[in-house]
């Protein structure tokens, strides 16, 4: 069997508006642009994959990856065996960066192979270590204290039971102010977890954790800068809340640091941020030998990337859902599903997909259109 092609295929996925705001560095955002990656051989197999990159998180984008993938890492894997997908993988690290486009070509390996196989992804990874049902973490970005109240109570009573909000993009007071009135509107139940994507400052990140402490935040995420590992460490010494790290941990190689430096109590690991199923792995062995566990990250990806990070999930061990709920959230955000079956479980969980491969067909009539709106 050997790679006779790999198309790639930019995608608009619009989001839902009912289920909260999406921002970024230019604003609030409406929709997902994508690349579907397709990898077909010699013998009529074909395989899927995502990018789902951006320029203020990897310094990706769809259309660059698009560049990269065509010009030069296809020609590097036509001919080879896709079976062989560490040495496949390997020819791909010869370049540097790019973490998304690297794990959607790899994605789409693990799927083709689990298709000639007749077996589902998680099985190549070492089998299922749990069920099949996974508890979903809701994401709510900094908008106003009313909005992050009201989307907050709309989720816990569809079935979250943690909710993710996003801080040091403002005043710590107002930060402060926003997770009262969260916590008044969902009640000392629901788990909260805050995500400061970078935004505070050693000092800042000190004097925010005891208030946050007061008001029953789980853990706080990323809340310095990402090459400030000493900072990060500074911050997990002062502080008595659980600090984890997302940015941070691109890859296998700082993770090794974080760990060597105790910086974090919570390593976040997904896919697209480790360059593939590969590096997640490696680095969830890592830290569980470390004795740090792992939580699931996101970057807001479509049903593709989603299904990948789920199979990652069934077969970790130590990517620890039963104590830090997952962040699959791309099937709740987005509006369009160009493949069944659907991701979602029970209200607030997601489910593993059990076909073979990634587990997923794709509806080629929805996927020409998608491809129109992106145009």
């Amino acid at each position: 069997m050997k790679i006779r092609e790999i198309i790639t295929t930019p995608l608009k996925i619009n989001v839902d508006r009912r289920v909260g705001a999406v921002t970024d560095t230019k604003g609030f955002r409406f929709a997902s642009i994508i690349l579907l990656v397709q990898i077909r051989t010699d013998n009529g197999i074909e395989g899927i994959g995502e990018v789902n990159g951006s320029p203020d998180w990897s310094g990706e984008t769809c259309l660059g990856a698009k560049a990269l993938i065509d010009e030069h890492l296809a020609p590097c894997l036509l001919g080879e065996d896709p079976r062989r997908i560490r040495a496949c993988m390997d020819r791909l690290n010869k370049t540097f960066g790019n973490p998304f486009a690297k794990a959607g070509i790899e994605m789409a390996l693990f799927d083709l192979v689990g298709k000639s196989l007749n077996t589902p992804v998680y099985q190549l990874l070492g089998g299922l270590v749990r069920g099949l049902e996974i508890p979903l973490r809701f994401p709510i970005m900094p908008v106003g204290p009313e909005l992050t109240a009201d989307v907050a109570s709309k989720m816990v009573s569809e079935g979250f039971q943690t909710i993710k909000l996003k801080v040091g993009h403002d005043p710590l007071e107002f930060d402060l102010h926003r997770i009262r009135m969260v916590r008044d509107a969902v009640g000392s139940e629901v788990r909260l977890t805050v995500d400061a994507n970078g935004g505070w400052s050693v000092n800042e990140a000190i004097r925010a954790a005891p208030q946050l402490e007061e008001l029953g935040i789980a853990f706080i995420e990323q809340p310095v800068h990402r090459l400030d590992l000493d900072g990060l460490a500074q911050v997990r010494r002062a502080a008595r809340l659980p600090i984890m790290a997302d940015e941070a941990i691109f890859t296998v190689q700082d993770a090794l640091a974080c760990l060597q430096m105790k910086a974090a109590d919570i390593i976040s690991v997904y896919p697209g941020k480790n360059s593939g199923l590969l590096n997640t792995l490696t680095i969830a062995n890592m830290a569980e030998a470390a004795g740090v566990p792992c939580a699931l990250g996101s970057n807001l990806e479509w049903d593709i990337g989603s299904a990948a990070m789920l199979h990652a999930v069934g077969a970790i061990r130590n990517i620890d859902v039963e104590r830090y709920a997952a962040d699959v959230i791309g099937p709740v955000f987005h509006t369009e599903h160009a493949s069944s079956p659907s991701l979602l479980g029970s209200p607030g969980h997601a489910l593993i997909p059990t076909g073979p491969g990634l587990g997923l067909t794709l509806d080629s009539g929805q996927l020409k259109l998608l491809m129109s709106e992106s145009r």
